[in-house]
């Protein structure tokens, strides 16, 4: 069944997120290609999010994930589309900013990488969560979108579930 993303259903979960994270007294950050700083924009989208959001990355090329943390092994033996390059972006944020909660995207929209051509199909993103020194990562099928917000939006609907499960 084709998943419908509704931008202010996303809205609103990331409003409910980050009060629940602002009531536990925990923190967040991400590292994002795909999703170029779409949640973390998200997140800072409510009131006292400074509380929870202690910094975030938008690493669009690779130079930029290797010099916040990612191993350049893992983007040559993986490529950068992969759950291994999702899961060492979500333990590099985790680790520079010290959080609880590290998120890491990855994955191709709309259009064929032309940098990356051989690893990039779009629609497929590769996520991961780092939830209290545990990873877990994830790999979603995106239906075509009719635009690149609306793409970021419906994996910021993914991650947001994936992340709802195991808190």
């Amino acid at each position: 069944m084709e998943k419908i993303y509704n931008e202010s259903d996303i809205r609103h979960d990331y409003r409910k997120l980050t009060k629940l994270l602002i009531e536990r007294g925990m923190t967040i950050t991400t590292m994002e290609s795909a999703t170029s700083g779409q949640i973390a924009s998200l997140i800072t989208d409510t009131e006292g999010s400074s509380a929870v959001l202690k910094g975030a990355f938008v690493t669009y090329c690779n130079e930029a994930k290797i010099m916040q943390g990612v191993p350049v092994e893992i983007l040559e033996k993986y490529t950068v589309y992969s759950k291994e390059t999702a899961e060492a972006m979500a333990k590099a944020c985790v680790k520079t900013y010290e959080a609880n909660i590290g998120i890491g995207v990855t994955g191709t929209m709309g259009n064929i990488d032309p940098v990356n051509p051989e690893a990039s199909v779009p629609g497929q993103v590769y996520f991961a969560i780092v939830l209290n020194g545990k990873v877990q990562s994830y790999y979603v099928e995106l239906v075509p979108q009719p635009t690149r917000l609306a793409y970021k939006l419906a994996v910021a609907k993914e991650v947001y579930d994936a992340l709802m499960e195991r808190m």
